[in-house]
């Protein structure tokens, strides 16, 4: 599998959250090879089993699909258009981005930006509803190509950096996604000691929403969440960031259960796969918090790869975690039964 071609599809398709669609059917046309059952379901969730043997545990593997964006919610007397955030998008780096508002047709529009020289309050980040958005419309003409409720995107190209890295949006999560699917290509002729459920969820952004659903209706065994977290940057705090390269992030939490925790670490040990260890003193912001209380509960853990810039159009990552990632669920799925 190639893996930079795998993550460049399915950062292609929109999918702001509550409008995941175009990038679930993505996903599912890649999820197809290793899970012909696979399916997009009312919510936006993809959903995709493979039974091996009737006998064995369910394993449940999630990322999520959804991704940060905006929402129009008022075109004024001038036609610019107003809107709030779908998901935590981060404001700061908004102002004279160029966007694209999904609306009867995909129209380009560019985020409002008050020159410095007449600016106060000189470095403070708008709110999303501080926005607005100028497409060089009239209000008549607007509303015949936009609607209230379209969602909006910050235009931005998958692109390949030095050093095996790559940014685009969305990266926050199918960088996740990739991963589990390169851990179905690495198993897809070996054995194994998991039925295995795939679940690409809807609406994490909004509350694991997606999440909640699909996890009571599969009711696994035990489940593995794969999420991105914060990669450090020059000058970022050595305590609340993990380096880029430096492989997987296995995650510790009260949530999260310490059997499998120790069995993730210990097989990236013995399997020489680069790791580093992630500690949260509650609950992890991922679905294995929701998932964990799904149902009489599910044993859950938590595989996070760093990333920079979340939550923004130029989310980074390096292609060495995303592998690494993948290499320790493979192993997992093929180990010992938890």
């Amino acid at each position: 599998m190639n893996l930079k071609e795998t993550l460049s599809i399915l950062c292609e398709p929109v999918g702001v959250a509550g409008c995941e669609f175009p990038a679930s059917n993505a996903a599912r046309e890649l999820l197809l090879k290793y899970a012909p059952n696979a399916e997009v379901d009312k919510f936006g969730n993809v959903v995709g089993t493979i039974m091996f043997d009737e006998n064995l545990p369910v394993l449940l593997l999630d990322a999520h699909i959804d991704e940060i964006g905006m929402i129009v919610n008022f075109i004024d007397e001038n036609g610019f258009l107003k809107v709030s955030g779908a998901g935590g998008i981060d404001t700061r780096g908004l102002p004279a981005q160029m966007v694209t508002v999904w609306g009867k047709k995909p129209v380009k529009g560019v985020v409002c930006a008050l020159p410095p020289h007449v600016k106060k309050d000189e470095g403070k980040a708008l709110n999303a509803d501080e926005i607005s958005i100028d497409c060089g419309f009239t209000k008549e003409s607007a509303q015949e190509l936009i609607s209230l409720g379209d969602v909006v995107t910050i235009d931005a190209e998958f692109a390949e950096l030095q050093g095996g890295k790559v940014t685009s949006r969305a990266l926050d999560d199918r960088a996740g996604v990739a991963a589990i699917l390169y851990a179905l290509d690495l198993i897809k002729t070996r054995k194994v000691n998991f039925n295995l459920a795939i679940l690409f969820s809807a609406q994490e952004e909004l509350g694991c929403r997606g999440a909640v659903i699909s996890a009571f209706n599969i009711a696994p065994n035990l489940s593995i969440s794969v999420d991105v977290s914060y990669g450090n940057y020059p000058g970022s705090p050595e305590n609340k960031t993990w380096k880029l390269g430096a492989g997987v992030m296995v995650g510790n939490s009260p949530v999260l259960d310490k059997t499998l925790y120790s069995k993730l670490v210990n097989i990236a040990k013995n399997k020489n796969i680069p790791c580093q260890v992630e500690v949260m003193g509650g609950k992890t912001g991922t679905t294995a918090d929701v998932i964990s209380i799904a149902r009489t509960g599910v044993k859950c853990g938590l595989l996070s790869i760093p990333l920079r810039n979340m939550h923004t159009a130029a989310e980074l990552v390096q292609l060495s975690d995303i592998e690494a990632t993948g290499k320790l669920i493979s192993e997992f799925i093929m180990g010992e039964i938890v």
